[in-house]
């Protein structure tokens, strides 16, 4: 049988023990590595890629929403599941858009863990379900009205809601339930789930655009920043820069291309 492979990063000894033992006990699976913290682990995942990553969210000098980023970057069918050491509306938040697969706190069922690890190895996100609590919801709308207020030319490089989708993130945001947005929007649950996972990649997407827009904008001068705030600027780019600085990244955004509509 072929083991899933998965490797560990945290900074309690004890937590990292803990999931070996249970997933020492699982045929297939096997830790095929451990470190304390992330910076180290990255070195570890880009030479020898596990199936599967478990990196906490924040102890270390490359917090764990930092990391994901950069494995899905470099590796994208290397999956993520990270560990807060206590919920963290803000943290779950920051996870379910740097693109991990899972994440739950250090007091959370064996079962879940091995379960997590089990549906992330098959391409599935068991952290989407976190878009059906109204503060999260609420967060991805407001992550959504800001990138209107970019400028326009930055503005066409990110991926944008639907009027549908935008619906339904607004009833979970009042607090319906899956059975009470489906009644009003009149729509099934096949659809409720595609249009909610639909919107889940888009802000993925754009959390990675805004890395590598942020990353060539460092080389224009310092009189022509774009804010990624949502507050207007008092200076920006011209025509010119802003064209030379669009060439700049088609080679990186290629790894992200796809209908994102």
């Amino acid at each position: 049988m072929e083991k899933i492979t998965v490797f560990l990063a945290d900074w309690q000894v004890l937590f990292r023990e803990g999931i070996h033992f249970t997933l020492s006990g699982e045929e297939d699976m096997e830790v095929i590595g451990e470190d304390v913290g992330n910076e180290q682990a990255l070195d570890f995942i880009e030479a020898n890629p596990p199936q599967v990553a478990i990196l906490n969210a924040s102890h270390d000098k490359v917090n764990g929403f930092e990391a994901t980023r950069q494995i899905k970057q470099i590796l994208p069918e290397v999956s993520v599941i990270l560990v807060m050491d206590n919920y963290n509306e803000g943290q779950l938040f920051d996870a379910l858009k740097s693109g991990a697969s899972a994440c739950f706190t250090k007091d959370v069922d064996p079962e879940v863990v091995v379960n997590s690890i089990r549906e992330a190895v098959k391409g599935k996100q068991p952290i989407s379900e976190a878009i059906w609590k109204p503060e999260i919801a609420s967060r991805i709308l407001d992550d959504f009205t800001a990138f209107s207020s970019l400028g326009e030319e930055v503005g066409k490089l990110l991926a944008h809601l639907t009027t549908r989708e935008a619906e339904i993130l607004h009833q979970i945001a009042d607090g319906n339930t899956r059975e009470q947005v489906a009644s009003t929007l009149v729509i099934n649950d096949e659809t409720l789930d595609n249009r909610l996972q639909s919107a889940h990649y888009k802000l993925v997407v754009n959390d990675q655009k805004l890395v590598l827009i942020e990353a060539a904008q460092s080389s224009l001068p310092a009189i022509s920043r774009v804010s990624f705030t949502g507050k207007p600027g008092t200076e920006y780019i011209t025509k010119e820069e802003f064209t030379a600085f669009k060439e700049s990244l088609k080679e990186h955004f290629k790894f992200l291309s796809g209908d994102i509509s």
